[in-house]
């Protein structure tokens, strides 16, 4: 299990133009190129000594190592800082569903689209309801039903492509985003899993879906499993472990049931992992991040952990043209 998971701080080097001064004030970039420094490095993910870069007053996106390798894409998670949202969804909520000012998070999403290089209108993302289904992206559905200013209208929890210049996007605050990539075929995907999508085998069924619409072998997919919430916090019940133990025919290794509170604890790393594998991804190919969202508030929106007043994050992957 590959945990080499990075956060690259991105630095905003022009003026961010808005209406609201106050807002720019707040999000700490005031029109002027910011300069990194005080480069601090900090080491506290349990599972492995994955090293943080933070450059101050800059806003912070976690990649996935394995994917960065590979000029041809563009892969990243946000976290909660350096944007224009106020409490409780502070600062740089991602979602529109949330419960926050629509137009604070607009802003955050044109900051995080500038930041990477590209144009807000790239993101493109679907209306998460927690199962397995996998939508592909053709060029006449991104452009009739893409913009980040609205709620998308269509359903799904996966999505695939093999359009540049476009961002497959999750919004996340706990649940596990999934990223593949395959470099024979030029050909991205993205999932949303949660336990009702891992227990569905979302990551596999993307797997399928890559090979049935693109030919993509699974032996050639590379894939990076993103921050959240973790098996020390991930707390789960009876009809979770049932559903479990169904799907995969054993909890072994994947649900902790705690000898003295009777509670069971769901490992959704090594669930998509585990699916993966057996869907014909090589092991080694799999990178996890290894981070868990509810441990660590100060750097991410956590729904476990703030309740449903909490921001969200975003996970995208994109191919470059």
């Amino acid at each position: 299990m590959s945990t080499n998971g990075l956060f690259i701080s991105l630095i905003e080097s022009g003026e961010y133009a808005t209406e609201d001064k106050s807002l720019i004030q707040n999000a700490g970039i005031g029109g002027c190129p910011v300069l990194a420094f005080n480069l601090v490095e900090i080491a506290f993910n349990p599972y492995n000594q994955v090293m943080f870069k933070d450059y101050e007053k800059s806003v912070r996106l976690w990649h996935c190592d394995r994917l960065s390798e590979y000029d041809g894409i563009l892969n990243f998670v946000t976290t909660r800082h350096k944007g224009f949202s106020q409490e409780p969804y502070d600062t740089l909520n991602m979602g529109l569903s949330a419960g926050d000012n629509p137009l604070r998070v607009i802003r955050n999403r044109e900051l995080v689209a500038s930041i990477l290089g590209i144009e807000a209108g790239c993101f493109v993302s679907s209306w998460q309801e927690h199962g397995n289904s996998v939508r592909a992206i053709t060029r006449e559905s991104f452009e009739r039903e893409t913009s980040y200013m609205k709620v998308p209208k269509e359903h799904a929890d996966a999505m695939v492509t093999g359009l540049p210049n476009v961002c497959l996007t999750v919004i996340i605050a706990d649940c596990t985003p999934v990223m593949f990539y395959d470099p024979k075929n030029n050909v991205i995907g993205i999932a949303h899993a949660g336990w009702r999508g891992t227990v569905g085998k979302i990551s596999a069924e993307v797997v399928t879906v890559l090979h049935d619409r693109f030919g993509c072998q699974p032996g050639d997919l590379v894939v990076g499993i993103g921050p959240s919430i973790g098996p020390e916090k991930y707390e789960v019940g009876p009809e979770v472990i049932t559903e479990a133990e169904k799907s995969f025919g054993t909890i072994d290794g994947l649900i902790r049931i705690d000898k003295k509170s009777e509670k069971g604890y769901f490992d959704l790393w090594e669930a998509n992992r585990r699916q993966l594998i057996e869907a014909g991804v090589p092991e080694n190919q799999i990178e996890i991040a290894g981070i868990c969202t509810y441990s660590h508030p100060e750097q991410f929106f956590s729904y476990r952990y703030q309740g449903s007043k909490s921001g969200r994050m975003a996970a995208g992957i994109m191919l470059w043209e």
